[in-house]
């Protein structure tokens, strides 16, 4: 058997008029994240992760912010894409861990559904997806409330 781990790392800032979509749930808060897709800074962390695992490139190399295909995309087609790259390898996702790191908003409500809305998209388990929240005490871009980040290890087996 072989296993990988992989890593991912990912960062938005807050705009108005879109809404926060965090793990493909929509969260509700007064700003959403920017960004060329939905901007879900939690699913792309953990795609990144994945990718990296298999050293199948990153996220941006699958998905440019450049290419309109994924202008205003949902990013779970992101995870749908990974999974079937994953799949064509033969490997099998054993488990992800992904931490927000934001002040604003209260992640704790909206956890267990990112989890589900996760696992159901990558076909596995609810409990292969662990799915946290941390602030910075207001220190940094995410304590002065400015945007979210979202890192993700990933490992995965053959």
């Amino acid at each position: 058997m072989t296993i990988r781990v992989g890593s991912g790392y990912d960062v938005h800032t807050f705009t108005e008029g879109r809404s926060l979509i965090l793990g493909g749930v929509t969260i509700p808060h007064t700003h959403g994240l920017a960004g060329h897709s939905d901007a879900d800074a939690v699913i792309h962390a953990i795609v990144d992760a994945l990718l990296g695992a298999a050293a199948l490139g990153d996220i941006g190399q699958h998905f440019p912010s450049h290419d309109e295909r994924w202008k205003d995309q949902p990013s779970t087609i992101f995870l749908t894409y990974t999974l079937e790259l994953l799949r064509q390898q033969q490997w099998n996702i054993s488990n992800i861990d992904a931490t927000i790191i934001a002040e604003r908003p209260k992640m704790l409500p909206h956890i267990q559904a990112m989890r589900a809305h996760l696992a159901e998209q990558l076909q596995i388990h609810s409990d292969q997806v662990s799915v946290k929240a941390t602030t910075t005490d207001g220190l940094g871009f995410t304590g002065r409330r400015e945007g979210i980040a979202c890192s993700a290890v990933a490992l995965i087996e053959k």
